[in-house]
């Protein structure tokens, strides 16, 4: 699916211009299945109605500061459905209910307006921005940075 919408993925997805073949994907799931495995990370497909719609994962344990922060994309097809904001929901109960976090953090480039309005409407708080936080194709943008605390849901 990335491949076929790369262009329309890339910007924000810089990683994504390191995947080309089928060996970077494997190379890729092998890591995943690393990560998972000594708890550094956790990568998730996302399934609608038996199809591949996307990926969310918690990027990175901060087991010190019991947080995580999220990443997602979305096939161009599901979006407008609310399925990624059900899903940031449910990874954000997951941190706080099976891996202990009290908090999960969300960063997007201020341009970004799907992935703001994605936390926004999944309950995140906007702390701040991040000045040229984020390095993509044409140079370094400000992220906003939300976070959503374990007892924001209480």
């Amino acid at each position: 699916m990335l491949d076929e919408q790369r262009e329309y993925f890339e910007y924000y997805l810089p990683w994504l211009q390191l995947t080309k073949v089928a060996s970077d994907e494997v190379e890729f799931l092998q890591m995943t299945n690393r990560h998972m495995g000594t708890k550094d990370s956790l990568n998730l497909v996302i399934w609608y109605q038996n199809e591949i719609a996307g990926m969310i994962s918690f990027n990175h344990f901060d087991h010190l500061r019991a947080s995580a922060d999220i990443g997602y994309w979305l096939g161009k097809k599901f979006q407008g459905r609310g399925i990624v904001t059900r899903a940031v929901k449910c990874i954000a109960n997951l941190g706080f209910e099976d891996y202990g976090l009290n908090r999960v953090i969300i960063q997007a480039a201020v341009d970004n307006e799907a992935s703001n309005a994605v936390a926004k409407r999944a309950g995140f708080i906007l702390e701040g921005t991040l000045r040229q936080n984020e390095l993509l194709d044409d140079g370094f943008h400000d992220e906003n940075l939300y976070s959503l605390l374990r007892e924001d849901l209480q």
